[in-house]
């Protein structure tokens, strides 16, 4: 988060709506998440050095008390992380979402429940790199399907936002802590230093046990690379004002391609922004084409497994991310970081950053017979590198494992 200045305070704001049940087993226990995360210092969870307040919000019957609380933290002048856990659901008459609280039944959503836009609507005003928004949601059968209409969960676009929305029906965690978020605090418990937000989500991404078809937030066009180098493309050149342009823009047809280029003028031709524009206008198969094609003349000209070529390997791997084509942005990354682990050190930030680009993607994976396809070659690169951290890999295995018991859906 950006310094916003030491006479400042920050603020932790824990919400726990009601439990998610079903057939009589508790699939998310909001206040065993919360009463976790009490344990946790606040600066820790904050990633900042300012006093601050913490609120718990455990029980709450009464949406309107949520949204006082709401108010209360979003006027704070400094950093403000919400943490909100609980089961979404739908008010029938309206179709709107709503976080339910403890008293609320399908009967009583409009009285009983927080309504999800009063959320965005309190935060929307604060300063950009301010708000952190972290979720550990399950949604219920009235919800599902609404989620899978609008393709994701709608959130505040002032916001950091990193949390994932279980579907209806899946075995769920007991009266313990989600497996989500014991990851989130794991990560913070043991990770030297305090990592970023973003590499919080992803590391406890790639250690949690998450149900097939698990909602993951932000979305796949919203996440920079899970890495610690920066992303490959977008640190290549500004791509606000081309990825603006009208789909059929003419200035993205001439983008250079290999063939248009002399080999002592590459360097001056850098096609890297063109993709990029492509990508982020959703022009994602012209983006992949274009890269594949650039791939492979740097091949010819260094070398397959060279660091040019490699670097390609990684954007094609990214741009797949972009596209939500998981399976390739997989297999690509897995294949970059094995040819990386082949000319440098296992403990090689270059390295770990393909394996956590790799194992983030594959959590990501909805289709059952391609996460299956992909995790055998991905843990055995993840067991090759010494100082990764184990946990992750037991728990990929064990994902591995859920994913052979589980019946196929097709």
């Amino acid at each position: 988060m950006q310094n916003l200045g030491l006479e400042q305070r920050g603020h932790v704001l824990l919400i726990a709506g009601g439990p998610a049940v079903h057939r009589r087993t508790v699939q998310v226990a909001p206040s065993a998440n919360l009463a976790a995360l009490g344990v946790v210092p606040a600066s820790a969870l904050l990633n900042s050095g300012l006093s601050c307040d913490t609120t718990y919000l455990d029980g709450a019957r009464d949406p309107n008390l949520v949204l006082t609380r709401l108010r209360t933290a979003a006027a704070t002048r400094g950093p403000l992380l919400v943490y909100l856990s609980g089961r979404l659901t739908v008010d029938r008459r309206s179709r709107r979402l709503h976080l339910a609280l403890a008293t609320t039944t399908a009967g009583s959503v409009r009285y009983t429940a927080l309504p999800w836009e009063w959320l965005g609507a309190e935060l929307r005003h604060r300063p950009a790199g301010s708000t952190t928004l972290l979720l550990d949601l399950v949604a219920d059968k009235t919800a599902w399907p609404l989620l899978q209409e609008y393709g994701s969960l709608p959130v505040t676009p002032s916001a950091e936002v990193y949390g994932v929305v279980s579907p209806p029906g899946f075995a769920g965690s007991g009266n313990t802590v989600s497996s989500y978020t014991r990851c989130w605090i794991d990560q913070l418990a043991s990770s030297p230093g305090r990592p970023a937000n973003l590499q919080l989500h992803a590391l406890a991404l790639g250690a949690a046990a998450l149900a097939p078809g698990t909602v993951v937030l932000p979305t796949a066009r919203e996440l920079a690379a899970p890495a610690a180098a920066a992303d490959p493309l977008a640190a290549a050149a500004p791509a606000a004002p081309a990825a603006q342009a009208p789909p059929h823009d003419p200035a993205y047809d001439r983008a250079p391609g290999p063939e248009d280029v002399e080999d002592d003028a590459e360097p001056g031709h850098d096609p890297r922004p063109h993709i990029h524009a492509l990508a982020t206008a959703g022009r994602h198969t012209e983006a992949a084409a274009l890269a594949l094609a650039w791939e492979e003349y740097v091949v010819r000209r260094t070398g397959h497994g060279s660091p040019e070529a490699t670097r390609w390997l990684e954007i094609r791997a990214d741009l797949a991310r972009m596209a939500g084509t998981f399976g390739t942005a997989t297999r690509l990354w897995t294949s970059a970081g094995q040819i990386r682990l082949a000319r440098q050190s296992p403990d090689a930030p270059e390295v770990h950053a393909a394996a956590a680009g790799a194992l983030y993607c594959w959590t990501q994976l909805r289709d059952q017979e391609t996460a299956l396809d992909t995790a055998p070659e991905l843990i055995r690169f993840l067991r090759a590198l010494r100082s990764f951290d184990s946990r992750h890999i037991e728990m990929a295995q064990q994902r591995l494992e859920y994913l052979h018991r589980t019946p196929s859906r097709s």
